[in-house]
């Protein structure tokens, strides 16, 4: 466990997200926090004692008027009212549908919700991040419909979701309307798992209503974590690609650093370097820096020769992406924003625009559905050249020695099922932010659909860790195939490839069966769902690494 995440001290960072969002790390409200959250606070206050004292007051964006296209009408001129108004609005736009999203994002998007109410411009009191906070360090999770979000004006139904399992109205309220919440594994009502937990619910004041909603909080916590996922997946991809051009008698040529330092991308140089490590010392690989190719001519098929061409544009752009990400998770997302020490020559300090429209989010998301894909992509075309007996050099047909030829299938299946994975992700990866649908009387007439965009990211983040972990499988099942037919022992092969494939052999599948050389049919899904956690764990990558020390 490392030490609590100091929120307002320093900006929240990817890593720190995927830590929080997956229960390893807490984190603390620091006195600059709460010093910076007082000056919008204050000026809010004072506004809100005011409309008490009968004076005349601005019509202020969701402190003194309605939402969206009501905006424009001045609704009541007391405080009371104003926080009633926030709490209608959570009750209001609690609206989703869908099934629900798993904890990790919830937990996410309640760390952004935090790290983006300490910027100290959204007018809510200390109390409000200290309950997120502790909703987080006790495990109270609220339930959140996937569907409602269109990543602009915030992710109001899923974040209205949120802060109903937090917040009460002042008067009685039914049980249905704290929401619902997970908490020590059991789905209850909000009220219920927050007084289990011992965390008093807030009434809200002026504004937190909106400063909780008005965010892109669950798009920008979607797209973080398939990108957290991501990055592991991308390096993991590199060595299940190793392994195999390794178990195809590659030409090691194709990595040669001058060559992909004529063209000048960093993560083409980037990505060819980790393939020569990852070859290194293979007595599979033909020529090589130093040494000429003794088979002519020395070309391999794109799939193999054309890696770091692939997945060097998928570095650089996963790069990209985690530049959009972690300011996203930084940002002050929510509307108006209040800038009470600010702002020379105004009495007006509260400012309306847009921080709450998701389109960087929308493009970062899509940007990596793209690149993740096509990391399936191109994998899936080495399976089927892995299984081809007319294009494996010499390899048994779908990897199996098969006393009867054509009794068993070995691994013909797994690569149907990349197929499926991989076309999925072709249909997902449409782009998202090219869509809109004009809402709220028109007055919201362009979105960036960021929240569907990060759900598809997602999905094709877990579809290409399965087809990855397919590659692991059947590239391990080949090279002891390679070692067998060319008479050599495990030494043969690159230290990277030989750890990882140690260390399949010596996990068990979900069914608890030993991940052994397949020698005759046997149902192969508990080695394949195996495989993929093996990917997204990082421990196919913790086990290359290890070996290249």
């Amino acid at each position: 466990m490392h030490d609590p995440i100091r929120l307002g001290e320093a900006p929240v960072g990817l890593d720190d997200l995927a830590a929080v969002a997956r229960g390893r790390r807490a984190i603390e409200l620091t006195d600059a926090a709460r010093r910076a959250m007082k000056v919008s606070e204050d000026w809010v206050a004072g506004l809100s004692a005011q409309m008490d004292r009968g004076e005349e007051t601005q019509a202020i964006y969701s402190i003194n008027t309605g939402f969206g296209s009501l905006s424009g009408r001045q609704a009541f001129r007391s405080s009371a009212q104003a926080r009633d108004l926030s709490r209608r609005l959570v009750v209001s736009n609690a609206a989703g549908v869908g099934r629900h999203l798993d904890p990790e994002v919830v937990r996410a998007a309640m760390l952004i919700r935090a790290a983006s109410l300490v910027r100290g411009h959204s007018a809510v009191r200390p109390e409000v991040v200290e309950t997120i906070l502790a909703m987080l360090d006790r495990g109270v999770v609220p339930v959140v419909p996937e569907y409602g979000s269109l990543g602009a004006s915030g992710d109001l139904i899923p974040l209205a979701h949120m802060a109903l399992v937090m917040s009460r109205a002042e008067a009685a309220e039914a049980e249905i309307d704290s929401g619902e919440a997970v908490y020590q594994g059991q789905r209850m009502s909000g009220v219920a798992a927050m007084a289990a937990a011992g965390i008093e619910r807030l009434v809200l004041g002026p504004k937190e209503g909106l400063a909780l909603l008005n965010g892109t909080s669950f798009s920008t916590a979607q797209t973080a974590l398939a990108l957290a996922d991501a990055e592991t997946l991308l390096e993991t991809a590199e060595i299940a690609a190793a392994m195999s051009i390794e178990a195809l008698m590659g030409f090691g040529d194709a990595f040669i650093p001058e060559l992909h330092e004529a063209r000048g991308h960093p993560g083409q140089i980037a990505t060819a370097a980790s393939i020569r490590r990852l070859l290194e010392g293979s007595r599979l690989i033909d020529g090589g820096i130093g040494r000429d190719p003794e088979r002519q001519p020395p070309q391999d098929a794109y799939s193999l020769r054309c890696v770091p061409q692939v997945l060097g544009p998928v570095r650089d752009t996963l790069a990209f992406v985690r530049g959009i990400v972690e300011r996203e998770i930084n940002a002050a997302t929510d509307n108006p924003l209040i800038f009470a020490d600010r702002l020379p020559g105004r009495s007006l300090k509260a400012v309306s625009g847009g921080n709450f429209h998701a389109e960087y989010v929308a493009f970062a998301a899509d940007f990596l559905s793209i690149a993740v894909t096509e990391i399936g992509n191109i994998a899936e075309r080495r399976l089927f050249r892995l299984n081809d007996g007319t294009l494996n050099r010499g390899l048994p047909d779908m990897l199996v020695a098969s006393e009867h030829v054509g009794m068993d299938c070995g691994y013909m299946l797994p690569q149907y099922l990349a197929a499926a994975l991989v076309s999925d992700c072709k249909t997902l990866a449409h782009p998202d932010s090219v869509d809109s649908i004009p809402t709220c009387s028109n007055q919201e007439d362009h979105v960036s659909m960021a929240n569907n965009a990060g759900r598809h990211a997602r999905q094709i983040v877990k579809n290409i860790e399965s087809v990855v972990g397919i590659e692991v499988l059947m590239a391990a099942q080949a090279l002891e195939l390679r070692l067998k037919e060319r008479g050599f022992g495990a030494e043969a092969l690159a230290p990277a490839s030989r750890a990882v494939l140690a260390m399949l052999r010596a996990t068990p599948a979900t069914d608890g069966r030993p991940i052994g050389h397949l020698e005759r049919d046997l149902v192969l899904y508990p080695r394949i769902h195996k495989a993929a956690e093996l990917v997204n764990s990082g421990a196919v990558l913790d086990a290359a690494r290890a070996a290249l020390v």
